[in-house]
Order: C-alpha cells, then sequence, then structure tokens
C-alpha cells in the first residue's frame, strides 16, 4: 500500500456559534489542510498519482475558502453548522472524494487534516 500527502493553505475568518468563549467572536485563521491519499498499485512511471495532479484537486477547493467568512459558505450556512475545523476537515473531505478517485483508477482519499493553527488540528476519515 502507497500513500502520498499535499498541503497548502489559505486564510479565512469564522465565528463559532454558541461556543462559550473568545471564539463565537468573528476571527481568523491562516488555515493549513492535508489530503492523504492511498493506493496500492503504481503506474508505468511509477507514481500512485502525480503530486501536481492531488495539489491541483486541493487548489480548487482552495480557492473557494480564501478569505473569506467561512459562516456564509453554503455548505456551512444552509445547514447551521459551525465551521470547526472538524467540520471543514468533512466538507474538504466530501468535496474532494470524488475528483481524487476519479483521478487515477485504484486510489482513494484517505483522509483530510485541517489546522487551525500550528498546534491544533482536526482529522476526518472513513472507514473502509
Amino acid at each position: 500500500m502507497y500513500e502520498l500527502t499535499v498541503r497548502s493553505r489559505f486564510s479565512a475568518a469564522h465565528s463559532l456559534c454558541g461556543y462559550p468563549g473568545d471564539c463565537a467572536r468573528l476571527h481568523g485563521h491562516t488555515w493549513t489542510v492535508q489530503i492523504k491519499v492511498e493506493g496500492e498499485k503504481l503506474d508505468s512511471l511509477g507514481m500512485l498519482v502525480d503530486f501536481k495532479e492531488l495539489k491541483k484537486q486541493l487548489s480548487l477547493i482552495i480557492d473557494q475558502l480564501d478569505h473569506r467568512l467561512l459562516n456564509e459558505l453554503p455548505g456551512f450556512r444552509e445547514q447551521g453548522i459551525n465551521p470547526t475545523a472538524e467540520n471543514l476537515a468533512y466538507y474538504i473531505y466530501q468535496t474532494l472524494k470524488q475528483p481524487v478517485t476519479d483521478l487515477q483508477q485504484g486510489i482513494r482519499l484517505k483522509e483530510i487534516s485541517v489546522w487551525e493553527s500550528p498546534d491544533a488540528y482536526a482529522t476526518y476519515w472513513e472507514e473502509r
């Protein structure tokens, strides 16, 4: 089994509705997003999938999040979901799951990790 990882960063604001502390107020982070994919078979070049292709897929979602108020994004606002690191990891996973699978036969999105600071992050994955 092989595993590939790519990371990217974006800046965005959020507030946590109902949170009993400072995070209920509007504030921002420089978020880091890490995606991991896995698969068993390498292509003729010896790659599971090209890093460039993974970065491209990740940048498509990052472009939608960068310099935004996350609370206002349809995936959060319409469903009344707080844009926590956990919920953001889930949102990104669901958004990237199919596009990553479509890149190369036999690979799957393993997990998404989202850091809201250098010392705190959340990870989402689905059981196989």
